[in-house]
């Protein structure tokens, strides 16, 4: 009976803690304070006060998103059209917490769980997920609630002093501010070019090809959905490697 408790006094002790949650998210704080800040400097720029440039990051909270949502509102495009859109690109994260949840073992609190879905980015994801492949036992709500807010708070913090700066301060040094500028598209870059892989070339050309049609004959948006429509309809579509095999040996 001793050895029992015991054993399970070393298991909740061992349990990821709130404080390991804020220790864990630095990574994602390092990555987020950079690319909050250029969104801020950005939505100013665009003509939103600083205050609406914070709601953005506080309400949406959708990264790169928030850049395009911006951007369609500034040009004149309906909300409506601005909001499908953005909700077409973020349509993924429908798919994390199911994913999540088939790996999380402990019976969940609704009220901590509604607080740490709300922050489930694409990083938060990816460290939950890993937490939890490494041992799902050290996995707790605590830590993910810890993850989740810190993470949330950085952005906020980095879109606050993008939007102060982009208020006048920077107007004296357009290098900085160009540079800053640049920061998404090389954001973007970098993610299509460590995504890149030969069998998806086909995805990554229909992607793109669709996205200039809709650029060239219609708007933005549509160009967008376009893209986000035919990548996803080639990657159905496109052969598996185990078909693929069984093609050649047919041949």
């Amino acid at each position: 009976m001793q050895s029992q408790t015991a054993h399970d006094t070393c298991t909740t002790t061992s349990r990821a803690t709130f404080a390991e949650g804020i220790f864990d998210s630095l990574p994602i704080v390092i990555g987020y304070l950079p690319v909050a800040f250029a969104f801020g400097l950005s939505a100013v720029k665009l003509g939103f006060t600083p205050l609406e440039s914070v709601l953005f990051s506080c309400i949406i909270y959708a990264g790169a998103s928030q850049f395009v949502i911006t951007a369609l509102l500034s040009a004149g495009t309906s909300l409506w059209i601005a909001a499908l859109t953005v909700m077409a690109m973020d349509i993924r994260h429908i798919l994390y917490g199911p994913a999540l949840r088939t790996r999380i073992l402990s019976r969940l609190n609704p009220r901590k769980t509604a607080i740490w879905a709300f922050g489930l980015t694409d990083e938060v994801f990816a460290a939950a997920t890993t937490k939890l492949v490494r041992d799902q036992r050290r996995w707790t709500e605590n830590w993910m609630i810890s993850i989740a807010l810190t993470s949330w708070l950085s952005w906020i913090a980095g879109t606050v002093v993008g939007a102060v700066f982009g208020n006048g301060p920077l107007d004296d040094y357009p290098a900085i501010e160009a540079s800053l500028t640049f920061m998404l598209p090389a954001l973007f870059l970098s993610f299509v070019l460590a995504a890149f892989k030969r069998q998806q070339s086909l995805i990554f050309a229909v992607a793109i090809g669709a996205s200039l049609v809709g650029v060239l004959l219609f708007s933005i948006p549509v160009a967008i959905l376009a893209g986000i429509g035919g990548g996803c309809l080639a990657a159905l579509l496109q052969p598996r490697p185990a078909e693929l095999k069984e093609i050649k040996h047919e041949q």
